[in-house]
């Protein structure tokens, strides 16, 4: 798009945008809003294999495009690799479980994007390069025993400790992962790309989230929390806890800017 141009919708910022490009960061005159800047936690995919996927899917009960007979399975779900149509699949939630839980505990790279559209039935998994992703909190989705409640946080008091366990002699911090590496590879941070994102209810800090849950089991709001909601206190979804269920937390509101907005004080009081 040349900077001349009049247009105004290439210029505007796209709901995708979010976490992803920095809202305010732009130039101003003829490049305004054709620039971009990136957000502060942003990560840009350099892209992994895709050939040990399409084994993985066979064993786990794919019937590739070549043998698929419409009349036998007309309800089945399409499975795509990088855009690529290489088969169908009857039961893909079983499919898409096992390659979340992959991802999430380091078998499957972490950039590696797994979408599931119900209403098309297709399941896409997107490992190619040049996606723009970003870190989130994990929110465990199932009761599990030995695992954080549904609900909470994946990321427990035990991973604070192992990050603050730093007295470890050399040779074993090598072998071990540590920092965000571990946060990673122990399933506490996923990293999502705007197609994923569309699937993910992503919860804004973890105090919502908790309150969240308390509300789901039934307790409701406390009262002191009420009391504290002044006049300039920041509005919260109204969620029905029948039917919602956060996938996902934002590890801090403010990654949604770039380095230069995120250094004006006070911006929020302008």
């Amino acid at each position: 798009i040349g900077r001349d141009g009049k247009l105004a919708k290439p210029r505007q910022l796209h709901n995708t945008h979010w976490g992803l490009v920095c809202p305010a960061e732009t130039p101003e005159g003829q490049a305004c809003g054709l620039v971009k800047n990136l957000s502060l936690m942003c990560h840009v995919s350099v892209g992994t294999p895709s050939e040990p996927l399409y084994g993985y899917f066979i064993n786990r009960g794919m019937e590739v495009l070549e043998e698929y007979e419409p009349q036998r399975f007309p309800n089945a779900t399409k499975v795509f690799i990088n855009g690529a149509w290489v088969g169908v699949h009857t039961s893909p939630k079983d499919l898409v479980d096992s390659i979340m839980h992959l991802r999430r505990y380091g078998d499957l790279n972490h950039e590696a994007s797994v979408i599931r559209d119900i209403r098309d039935r297709e399941f896409r998994v997107v490992t190619d390069a040049g996606r723009v992703m970003r870190p989130v909190f994990t929110v465990q989705q199932e009761d599990k025993i030995g695992e954080p409640e549904k609900g909470s946080l994946c990321m427990t008091k035990n991973h604070l400790e192992h990050l603050e366990e730093w007295h470890v002699v050399n040779e074993e911090r090598e072998e071990m992962a540590t920092g965000w590496e571990y946060l990673v590879k122990s399933g506490c941070i996923e990293y999502l790309d705007a197609e994923e994102e569309e699937t993910a209810m992503i919860c804004m800090t973890p105090e919502d989230l908790e309150s969240y849950r308390k509300q789901k089991l039934g307790y409701g709001e406390p009262q002191s929390e009420m009391d504290a909601a002044g006049p300039n206190a920041r509005l919260r979804t109204k969620t029905n806890p029948t039917t919602h269920m956060y996938t996902h937390c934002e590890i801090h509101p403010s990654m949604i800017l770039g380095i230069c907005a995120s250094i004006i004080p006070f911006p929020d009081h302008n």
